[in-house]
């Protein structure tokens, strides 16, 4: 059990992207989790295709590819070994611990399917925090509303020309 270790809940969410709207793990990353080659893992998934759905699995375009090397989330298209991985949704997960029936893949998926549990608790936690603002911003949305009026009245004002003063001598 030596892949026990990176299965903490911090590592594992590090291996979740965010692409087409959907939180995904891609293949390759999966693979390592599992212990297995990326090849085996999708000859695993082809012979049972009929299980992975759209909303379960799909396969990254060229473009999707350039986008996350582009954007650093992975370092380079060589990780890939020149196939399009596949990325996997939570469902798509799930559904891997029935093709791939081992104590390793359970452990995993098991421990994937938290992290998965927890993100989503912490999205529910922001969400709630967004409220709060916005609950807030309408209370106190009049209070602003003066202050802005007299910030904006007194830029008018500054912008009118002004009498000069100081000492004037009269002229003879």
């Amino acid at each position: 059990m030596s892949k026990l270790p990176i299965l903490k809940e911090s590592n594992l969410a590090s291996l979740i992207y965010l692409i087409r709207g959907e939180k995904v793990m891609l293949d390759t990353d999966l693979a390592k989790l599992y212990d297995l080659e990326t090849r085996v893992l999708k000859q695993a998934v082809r012979r049972n295709l009929d299980r992975f759905p759209k909303d379960f699995m799909f396969e990254l375009t060229g473009e999707e590819i350039d986008h996350m090397v582009s954007q650093g989330v992975i370092p380079s298209k060589q990780i890939f070994g020149g196939a399009k991985p596949f990325a996997f949704t939570e469902q798509g997960i799930t559904m891997l611990s029935s093709v791939l029936n081992s104590r390793i893949a359970i452990q995993v998926n098991i421990a994937i399917l938290r992290t998965f549990v927890k993100l989503r608790q912490l999205l529910i936690g922001h969400k709630d925090l967004a409220e709060k603002i916005e609950r807030m911003e309408q209370k106190y949305d009049e209070q602003f509303r003066i202050i802005f009026s007299a910030i904006q009245q007194m830029l008018q004002e500054e912008s009118k020309p002004r009498p000069k003063i100081g000492f004037k001598q009269k002229e003879k």
